[in-house]
């Protein structure tokens, strides 16, 4: 699925100026809903989009003439806007080259974000996209339509990434990223953080310098990160599939609890209607359908997406659904295989489970928040484990890893985030018995930012290399994980950047990870 026409860096010089370039295509409705606040431009947050299917994919856009104002509402009124969309095969925008047009109303009601589902384009085919409101044209975007579902394909071409914490350093990896010739872009979570974030590093603070904790709040906070050229260009760039973890909430919340819960006198009512508030500006500010839209507190996030005969792509969602965390647990900590205790809640193991077993196609990937993989964090004698992972649910782990073996699936590749490193492994039946078959693979991937610069070897990384021999990987730098499948092979280059703290990270391939289709566990590893 290589793409054709233009590069990615081609397109980083499109976007601020293509959508002038035929303006006279978008023309200005006569509805009264039109009116904005001033005549600033209001696509400051960018574009975006996301979740494609063989025949279309969401557009994304928000307005917001004045993205930091500190109530959120990024400088618009209380009435509805008119937003016109355009989707092309041509990034001139000629006139043969519009492939379909509309409008949505941004509303104030959802901080006048814009979510246009478009059908009836072709299947596996670039596009470009733009937006105009009153007289202002937004940059234009690159997106891609999915194959269409039976189809054989030679290529695909995506990565995935997590953790960009904007206090944390800067976005360089999302500018490298752009610049990759990718089919598709997957997001695992924690896409901003949710604390006063104060940096020592020049504009990188967070504005409002405190948490988030209400809609005015959490607005402001996606506002100053979509404002971020790099990560406005990575969005430009290619389609995106997402899914929240932590802290785009709360940091370690599960289910309807939150770290304040767990204090006696906190009434868990007020953190659902947090959860509420910052479900809400997530999916303002994300490229998601409508079937997303959250009612109260909850959300449907978990969803499958197709690429033709030679990927599904299963996305979970971690954090709605579990039971709390297992907190003072005495090692070997059996109460982590309680019977029961679930991660994803019964519904979407059940989905999850039913969609790898009846799979047709050739690989099974597994969009995760958080790491699956046993991994001893203590050196020498005893045991160590983390318990805000799935190594805190092993029995719900057990009954996925049970389920893959009983059924024969074959070239199950579970892509994670949240650990801020990146670390490769051979998934076992049976973690305590090595000899146990291997069920898949597990590619942790690191982070944007979260941990700033980082080096190439740490301290965790040493052990978890020499206390899990299920580990072929590891590193703990920044970037991203560049994945490019075939029929018969899958390769991720595990990208990192030399230094998030100052701008102009130098990017590189600091391992490649092979996998065979039909051979179980990792096939090799080159260390760059």
């Amino acid at each position: 699925m290589s793409l054709p026409q233009l590069s990615r860096r081609q397109l980083l010089g499109l976007t601020g100026a293509t959508g002038l370039a035929a303006a006279t295509t978008l023309t200005t409705t006569s509805s009264p809903a039109r009116a904005l606040v001033g005549s600033d431009n209001p696509f400051t947050l960018g574009v975006a989009s996301g979740d494609p299917e063989p025949d279309g994919v969401v557009l994304w856009t928000r307005l917001a003439p004045q993205p930091l104002a500190l109530d959120g509402r990024g400088g618009m009124s209380d009435r509805p806007v008119v937003v016109q969309w355009e989707i092309a095969t041509d990034p001139s925008f000629g006139a043969h080259s519009i492939a379909r047009r509309g409008s949505e109303i941004a509303r104030p009601s959802l901080a006048h974000s814009v979510h246009a589902e478009v059908h009836g384009l072709r299947p596996d085919r670039v596009y470009w996209y733009r937006f105009r409101a009153g007289h202002s044209i937004s940059p234009a975007g690159r997106t891609r339509t999915a194959p269409a579902y039976n189809a054989r394909l030679n290529e695909l071409r995506f990565a995935f990434t997590s953790c960009s914490n904007l206090p944390a350093g800067y976005f360089t990896a999302y500018r490298h990223m752009a610049q990759d010739d990718l089919d598709l872009v997957m997001h695992l979570g924690d896409y901003v953080y949710e604390g006063p974030g104060v940096s020592t590093i020049p504009g990188r603070s967070h504005t409002s310098g405190a948490e988030m904790f209400d809609l005015p709040g959490y607005r402001l906070r996606y506002s100053q990160y979509k404002n971020d050229p790099d990560l406005q260009a990575a969005h430009a760039a290619a389609p995106w599939i997402v899914t929240p973890d932590d802290h785009e909430v709360e940091n370690n919340y599960a289910g309807a609890i939150s770290e304040l819960d767990k204090e006696p006198d906190q009434d868990p009512a007020i953190f659902l209607k947090r959860r509420a508030a910052a479900y809400q500006a997530y999916y303002e500010h994300q490229p998601v359908r409508r079937r997303s839209i959250p009612k109260g507190a909850d959300m449907q996030l978990y969803r499958r997406l197709r690429y033709g005969r030679l990927a599904d792509f299963n996305v979970l969602d971690t954090r709605q659904y579990r039971d709390d965390q297992i907190e003072g647990c005495a090692q070997p900590c059996t109460e982590r295989y309680q019977p029961g205790r679930t991660m994803l809640g019964a519904q979407q193991e059940r989905w999850l489970l039913s969609g790898l077993s009846a799979s047709r196609s050739t690989w099974k990937v597994v969009g995760n928040q958080v790491v699956t993989f046993d991994a001893d964090g203590k050196s020498g004698a005893g045991e160590s484990y983390g318990m805000d992972n799935w190594m805190g649910y092993a029995n719900a782990r057990q009954r996925w890893y049970d389920s893959l073996h009983q059924h024969g699936v074959q070239n199950t590749v579970v892509v994670t985030g949240d650990a801020h490193r990146s670390a490769v492994a051979d998934l076992k039946l049976d973690f305590r018995d090595q000899a146990s078959p291997t069920v898949g693979v597990e590619l942790l991937g690191t982070s944007i930012t979260s941990g700033g610069d980082g080096k190439d070897m740490d301290g965790t990384g040493t052990t978890w290399l020499a206390e899990n021999p299920h580990l072929k990987f590891a590193n703990s730098q920044r970037g991203y994980q560049r994945c490019v499948l075939t029929p018969t092979e899958w390769r991720t280059d595990y990208r990192v950047v030399d230094k998030v703290t100052t701008p102009g990270g130098v990017i590189s391939t600091r391992g490649e990870i092979y996998i065979e289709a039909g051979r179980p566990g990792v096939a090799d590893v080159v260390r760059h």
